[in-house]
């Protein structure tokens, strides 16, 4: 039985064609929420990739400045909510600093962004960064530090060192956490509709507000929602069985069974990851 007519059973004021035509006719209005989420996730967690990788690199560093600024940096964006930071730094800064630091438009390929898309993705970047600070780090510290001193005595340089010998081998511990973060992501990006972004969730929300039915568009937006997690966790699963991280088939099932129930990984405990 399909889950529309199923619900119409249970309650006379679920409303089937509504349903069915949000979920399997999208308006293009939706279809550029999709494409907003999927852009938004994907720059966003990029820009949290590469500042996580120089904040842990910075937390490790001898130097008590770059120390310094590193911890600070952790202790805010994990410290604050991530709707706060996006409200912040698109209302705030131009109160600020007197400048809109946003374009009203800018186009990216075939995609239209306003100046709230990329406050918004720059947010979600910043924010990410922190939480993926510490999951490179525990990738690091994770290498047996032996390989760094034998890099060191045959004279490679510490940033030589990095990028061949220590980061190539903590990918088989960042991976796992990192995949897992870009599954949050996804949905963390509801959040830009505080700012008027038209993405998946301000579109239902504006279906819901037109027709006086909140729930099936809020329902159908779900089931959008989860199969772009569905989808990520099965390319997640593919990665990870490349770089080997998985051994056997009874912990690949459990390790996607994880993913797909919000379980955390050993690894992301042991950094305390999570929004």
């Amino acid at each position: 039985m399909h889950p529309g007519s199923l619900l119409a059973i249970i309650s006379p004021h679920f409303d089937t064609e509504l349903f069915l035509k949000f979920v399997f006719s999208p308006s293009e209005a939706l279809l550029g929420g999709l494409a907003i989420t999927i852009y938004a996730a994907v720059t966003a967690q990029l820009i949290g990739i590469v500042l996580g990788v120089l904040s842990a690199l910075a937390g490790m560093a001898r130097h008590p400045i770059l120390r310094s600024i590193s911890g600070v940096y952790i202790w805010f964006f994990r410290g604050t909510p991530v709707l706060v930071q996006i409200v912040l730094l698109y209302y705030g800064t131009p109160y600020l600093l007197g400048v809109d630091l946003f374009p009203l438009d800018m186009r990216v390929g075939s995609l239209d962004l306003s100046g709230a898309v990329l406050a918004g993705i720059l947010a979600l970047g910043v924010n990410e960064g922190a939480y993926m600070s510490e999951i490179v780090r525990a990738g690091i510290l994770s290498v047996d530090p032996g390989q760094s001193e034998a890099a060191k005595s045959l004279g490679m340089t510490y940033r030589l060192t990095m990028s061949r010998i220590v980061l190539p081998q903590a990918l088989r511990v960042i991976i796992p956490p990192l995949g897992n973060e870009f599954n949050n992501m996804l949905k963390t990006t509801s959040l830009l509709s505080i700012i008027a972004v038209e993405e998946l969730f301000r579109n239902a929300s504006s279906v819901a507000a037109a027709t006086f039915k909140p729930f099936e568009p809020l329902l159908g937006v779900s089931l959008y929602y989860l199969l772009l997690t569905t989808i990520w966790s099965t390319i997640q699963g593919r990665i990870e069985r490349r770089l080997g991280v998985s051994s056997g088939r009874s912990d690949e099932r459990m390790s996607w069974r994880a993913r797909m129930l919000g379980r955390r990984t050993r690894s992301a405990d042991s950094v305390g990851m999570g929004h």
